[in-house]
């Protein structure tokens, strides 16, 4: 007998999951003080990360156009760049740099990912409409707008991804990007209710990148644009469907044909909480090291034993990492490793640096000092094991930590003490000891590729947040052309 579910053509009901998620982007007010504090200092990473970006050929030759000369006078800007573009290919520019060095804010739940992605295209989109509205006489958009969007956005990525693994099933967390960056361009751009549930439907739709170019033996530098990819994807859906392209109400439930069916092993989303402001008051930053998230206590734990074995490195017999399950799952990794992106997703490449150097940074990831003997050397005498504990401080909303322990054992039966680190500099428990931190890399990325006078203007407007809130995106943005 035939499926009646597939059989009819009445028109269902909208997905809930899909009305939750456009009531929250078209009716709800954000009044979090905290939330606003985070985001101000998110922008300031996140541009920070991308304009560190710039000092690399393999990000720098994806910029630009789609096609040479294909620039828009009068279009979004790209930070740290002249160039002007259509919203589409600005929001991948700008996503492709934030992301790159693997160095802009995460959100570890079920599912990881990196909510500051969604600024490629809140930016690009901000930029733009500020700049038509001024060509019609029109009032631009503000910095507020941009702030309000990057929470929702947050939000949105963050929520889907506190219950439901879309790794597991092997799925890349870009599709998060593309559903959070959907929903709140389309509402940026005027969309309305109905509008925002038919770019969300078909930001669904559109399926998923696989995650086979995040793991060996495929690691490369798509992981490095796949955000960029997927907020212009949705900055570009968001612009169909503001055209009047109608939406697909079932497109998660739909029997055999909706996202539950086809990707998800026909499981539905499962939810811990509401829509508000919780993941931008709670998201990470990676502060000081460049290195997925799963192992940045394991970094700083390997910086603090570096004095200990820095002249005894060929006398190491073993080193023990202890980390959470997914840490075990997605980066621990032997032989040899073909590029930076699969450095730094190891996490014995980002323990022997520190344990050998002192240090890691983005440069630390290239061919120059991965032919380093010692490192190889010393990777092959790691072990790493979950530590059951940590795993289950990584899942618990309270604490959401990301713990690691590294211990080194030598050849005459001496060890240092087991260095541990529960929460990184970027976590909200150490907020106070961060904030200084990432105001510096802000400094220290962007201000050596500004004019003087322009970067004295940026600099005294981030410091003042009442005073970036009112300023107009197309006047932010300006500052940041290089």
């Amino acid at each position: 007998m035939s499926n009646p579910d597939i059989r009819s053509a009445k028109r269902p009901d909208w997905d809930r999951e899909l009305v939750a998620i456009a009531d929250f982007v078209c009716n709800t007010g954000i009044d979090s003080e905290l939330a606003f504090e985070t985001a101000h200092y998110c922008l300031m990473d996140t541009l920070a990360c991308g304009f560190q970006a710039l000092d690399y050929p393999a990000c720098t030759k994806l910029l630009g156009p789609v096609v040479p000369g294909a620039t828009l006078a009068g279009g979004a800007r790209v930070p740290g760049t002249s160039y002007e573009l259509e919203p589409v290919m600005a929001a991948f520019n700008i996503g492709a740099m934030n992301r790159w060095l693997d160095f802009n804010d995460t959100w570890l739940a079920a599912e990881w990912g990196h909510p500051s992605d969604n600024l490629g295209g809140i930016l690009a989109v901000a930029d733009y409409l500020s700049r038509q509205n001024r060509a019609a006489g029109k009032a631009p958009l503000t910095m507020q707008d941009v702030l309000t969007a990057m929470i929702k956005a947050h939000e949105i990525q963050g929520v889907l991804a506190l219950e439901n693994s879309y790794n597991r099933v092997g799925l890349d967390h870009v599709l998060l990007v593309r559903v959070a960056s959907a929903a709140v361009v389309t509402r940026m751009l005027g969309g309305s209710r109905d509008q925002v549930l038919n770019a969300l439907s078909h930001a669904w739709i559109d399926g998923c990148s696989l995650r086979t170019y995040r793991h060996a033996p495929n690691t490369g530098s798509r992981k490095s644009w796949a955000a960029g990819d997927a907020t212009s994807r949705a900055v570009r859906l968001a612009l169909i469907v503001m055209s009047g392209e109608m939406g697909y109400p079932s497109a998660l439930s739909a029997k055999t044909w909706g996202f539950y069916d086809v990707l998800f092993k026909g499981r539905p989303f499962a939810f811990q909480r509401d829509y508000g402001s919780y993941v931008m008051e709670n998201v990470l930053f990676k502060i000081s090291y460049p290195a997925e998230f799963h192992s940045q206590t394991c970094v700083e734990a390997s910086m603090s034993l570096h004095p200990q074995v820095k002249d005894r490195i060929d006398d190491i017999d073993k080193v023990v990492i202890e980390t959470q399950e997914a840490g075990v799952r997605i980066i621990d990794k032997t032989g040899p490793l073909d590029n930076p992106a699969d450095r730094d997703h190891c996490i014995q490449y980002m323990s022997a640096v520190p344990l050998i150097f002192g240090r890691l940074t983005a440069a630390d990831y290239e061919d120059n000092v991965a032919s380093d003997p010692r490192i190889d050397a010393l990777r092959a005498r790691m072990q790493v094991r979950e530590n059951p504990q940590y795993t289950k401080d990584y899942f618990d909303p309270d604490k959401r930590y990301i713990g690691n322990a590294v211990q080194v054992f030598f050849k005459d039966g001496t060890s240092t003490e087991r260095a541990e680190v529960h929460v990184p500099i970027g976590h909200r428990e150490r907020r106070a000891e961060g904030i200084p931190v990432l105001k510096k890399k802000f400094v220290d990325s962007v201000s050596p590729k500004l004019a003087a006078g322009q970067w004295a203007k940026l600099s005294e407007l981030c410091a003042d947040r009442k005073r970036l809130a009112a300023t107009a995106v197309d006047d932010f943005m300006a500052l940041l052309v290089a």
